[in-house]
């Protein structure tokens, strides 16, 4: 009885012991360490499979690595030649992959636009964050050639300028070409529209200074202090990268050079900057008797449209501040013009 038993027993053991070998060898086998991936279009290598996971090193086309694992549906754990471990797309698009024991995997869906080259179409604010509130680095300008790293969420690229300089850009298709993506056509704006645009960046720009305290001639390397020239020097720089002349005087050469000066006060424009003589008094008999068109510059100020200035010129006035084109500031009016044409 004894022995029926337990040979009973060992026939069970030997049939378990048959059956789960062949799982075992499957198993092995989608493990494999034999399998190949080939880099067709660069790649970022990073430290987890996720796009949200640091990019720890980028691999070029024609780069061979071993394929150690496919850890979920978007990204290969994977050895590279110099023994690195990371993680690349699965998207066939980036890497094909060779097995003697594993089929091809089927084509997924690629990571969104890393590493590609872009270029600028239509003027777009380089930020210090992924959204509309990160600091504006700079306006970059048409043509201005990116690569694209990441895109951070639906509303931002993060990208990186030819000269090196790292930020966000917006994903709207109206600002960037993407190599190798369909672009939608896109009308090229009136320049009317652009100027309008840019404008308002600048003010949104000056805004931003209101309280900025007062210092005749201010340190024009620094924003802690302004005088008149300086504030307006320091918003057109910031915002499009223009950078006027240092004083108030030879600003108001340059609108002239420029072209676009204006001599009426009801022709004023928004954006344009206005140019004014020294304080005589509040009242027009004040100024009677004064030829303008020798009067020398004193102050400068940008004109916000509606009879509203934006500017700064003494400590007792708070600094930077909105003021009302009125009173003796329409005395001591001599011209204005634009910066942009």
């Amino acid at each position: 009885m004894k022995r029926s038993v337990a040979i009973t027993l060992l026939s069970a053991l030997l049939l378990t012991s048959y059956t789960a070998l062949p799982n075992q060898a499957a198993a092995a086998t989608i493990k494999s360490a034999d399998t190949t991936g080939y880099i067709v279009s660069g790649v970022n290598f990073r430290d987890e499979p996720s796009v949200s996971g640091k990019v720890i090193g980028f691999l070029n086309k024609g780069s061979e690595v071993t394929v150690l694992d496919q850890s979920n549906k978007y990204f290969y754990k994977v050895k590279a030649e110099d023994g690195t471990v990371g993680y690349v797309s699965a998207s066939s698009k980036y890497i094909k992959v060779t097995t003697t024991s594993t089929p091809t995997p089927a084509p997924v869906p690629a990571e969104p636009s890393l590493a590609r080259s872009a270029k600028v179409v239509y003027g777009v604010n380089l930020r210090s964050e992924p959204s509309t509130s990160g600091k504006v680095i700079t306006m970059l300008s048409k043509g201005t050639s990116l690569t694209i790293l990441e895109q951070s969420n639906a509303n931002f690229y993060k990208v990186r300028t030819s000269d090196g300089r790292t930020g966000y850009v917006s994903t709207n298709d109206k600002y960037l070409s993407i190599e190798g993506k369909d672009q939608p056509a896109v009308p090229e704006p009136a320049p009317v529209s652009s100027i309008s645009r840019q404008i308002d960046q600048v003010v949104e720009t000056g805004m931003k200074y209101l309280g900025t305290p007062y210092e005749y001639g201010s340190n024009r390397n620094t924003t802690t202090t302004f005088d008149c020239s300086d504030f307006i020097r320091q918003i057109f720089k910031e915002t499009l990268g223009i950078t006027l002349p240092a004083d108030s005087r030879q600003q108001g050469q340059y609108i002239k050079d420029n072209g676009t000066a204006v001599y009426n006060i009801n022709n004023l424009k928004r954006g344009d900057l206005v140019f004014f003589m020294s304080y005589k008094g509040s009242s027009a008999k004040s100024y009677e008797g004064i030829n303008k068109s020798n009067a020398r510059i004193t102050h400068v100020a940008l004109y916000l449209g509606d009879g509203k200035l934006l500017h700064t010129y003494s400590q007792e006035s708070g600094g930077v501040k909105l003021d009302k084109l009125d009173g003796a500031w329409v005395h001591r009016f001599l011209y204005g013009g634009s910066v942009l044409k």
